[in-house]
């Protein structure tokens, strides 16, 4: 089975097994990651619900790619600029390609039912706060707005000795 994944901004062609060389991801040698963002996965010719595949990699190593020359040249200028950059880069190793939407869907809710529950407890302690942060906010807001009007009155003096400088001439 194969599978396109998208990870550092570019698309990946996978099948497990593969070694592939991706931007730096978290994570430490030996650790197993899950490639989320799958676009397309198929057997064959046959393709299949992407949203329903998971990939499955272990990292191998943390390194840096090869080194990108840049060099900046101004002609009949004596000007010469040279810089080079390596980019820290992920080696991986795809362990799994497949379907895992079953397994996925059993621990959201779990952890919707234990969201839940802590919610209905606090929502009545936190409306409390916020009433009182309000009051300040709309205290704050009227003195944010006479600092707002006091630049316009100056600038407006500026614009008339513009136009007398100019008649002078």
């Amino acid at each position: 089975m194969f599978a396109v994944v998208r990870t550092g901004g570019k698309q990946y062609r996978v099948a497990a097994g593969d070694k592939i060389a991706v931007e730096k991801l978290a994570g430490e040698a030996g650790d197993t990651i899950t490639l989320g963002d799958v676009l397309l996965a198929g057997e064959g010719d046959k393709l299949e619900d992407a949203g329903k595949v998971t990939v499955s990699a272990e990292i191998i190593a943390q390194a840096k790619s090869e080194k990108v020359v840049v060099f900046k040249k101004r002609r009949r200028h004596n000007y010469r600029r040279k810089n080079g950059h390596r980019q820290m880069m992920t080696l991986l190793r795809i362990t799994d390609v497949g379907t895992g939407g079953a397994k996925k869907a059993a621990p959201k809710k779990e952890a919707a039912k234990k969201a839940d529950a802590p919610k209905k407890d606090t929502s009545e302690e936190k409306a409390a706060p916020k009433a009182k942060k309000a009051a300040p906010k709309k205290a704050a807001a009227t003195k944010a707005a006479p600092a707002k009007k006091a630049p316009a009155k100056k600038a407006a003096p500026k614009k008339a000795a513009a136009k007398k400088t100019e008649s002078k001439k």
